[in-house]
């Protein structure tokens, strides 16, 4: 049977609001979007699971821009996805939900953060919320 450890959760924006809308920076910039810390008792150690859950608001503003979403741990990096929002159409808006898994961590907080950063030149992409990140620690 599964042991909830440790369980942290943000939610920087909490609505879609276009008013406090802020840029996504083009590549090799990045922007933080939120962070949580996880703790992993020492009768845990390597016999865990962290699963990691973000949601992120976004509308395309200029052409089609490629968005890298990255998730670090102690400042490594441990998963990212690549996702596309475009700024005509009916298809300005999205939220984009991700999960990664992070298994074996040894005993002691771990630091996770979510960045962001768009890919393709020209173009424009905003942050308009809401943005979450949670983390679910168990043992396995």
């Amino acid at each position: 049977m599964a042991q909830v450890l440790d369980y942290q959760a943000t939610e920087p924006l909490s609505t879609f609001n276009p008013e406090t809308a802020f840029p996504i920076p083009q590549a090799p910039f990045r922007v933080l979007l939120a962070s949580i810390q996880i703790n992993i008792p020492g009768t845990a150690s390597r016999n865990n699971n962290v699963e990691l859950l973000a949601s992120v608001g976004v509308t395309g503003v200029t052409n089609i821009s490629q968005l890298v979403f990255r998730i670090f741990r102690n400042g490594k990096e441990i998963y990212n996805t690549q996702n596309g929002a475009e700024s005509t159409g009916s298809e300005q808006n999205y939220i984009f939900t991700f999960q990664a898994i992070d298994s074996n961590l040894v005993a002691g907080a771990n630091f996770y953060q979510v960045f962001v950063e768009n890919i393709t030149p020209n173009t424009q992409a905003n942050i308009v919320g809401p943005i979450s990140f949670s983390g679910l620690a168990i043992k396995s």
